[in-house]
């Protein structure tokens, strides 16, 4: 089954900033997270308990560009936040996209609540 995608604050008008080829990596890796699968560009983010948020890294150029989103709902993909990581040493992310991940997150729990929590009552019901 195919998960929508939705985008959270800016992290879509972010991704349209990026260059042509890591727009269309994110791309292909968003699509695959909505088909279920894991990509093989992105990684679990440190600070979530567990692989429910990941983060797709994309170098190019010299530059590490990153779109972060969430697999914890069973019927929807939510990209929280995209950015170009600037610091040169350390692959951590900075504390200012942690906070606004950390707030991006809550906003789609929001969301999916507000509009999925009846299908997906139907959805665990039906796998009984």
């Amino acid at each position: 089954m195919k998960r929508p995608t939705f985008w959270i604050g800016s992290s879509r008008k972010n991704v349209k900033d990026f260059p042509k080829e890591v727009r269309d990596e994110i791309g292909f890796s968003l699509y695959a997270a909505e088909l279920g699968d894991t990509p093989v560009n992105s990684m679990p983010l440190v600070g979530f308990n567990g692989a429910k948020v990941l983060e797709i890294i994309v170098p190019y150029d010299g530059d590490a560009y990153r779109a972060v989103y969430t697999v914890k709902f069973r019927l929807a993909v939510y990209v929280l936040h995209a950015f170009q990581k600037k610091s040169k040493k350390g692959d951590k992310t900075p504390k200012p996209d942690m906070a606004l991940i950390k707030k991006r997150l809550k906003d789609a729990e929001e969301h999916y609540r507000l509009n999925y929590s009846e299908q997906e009552s139907k959805v665990k019901k039906g796998s009984k």
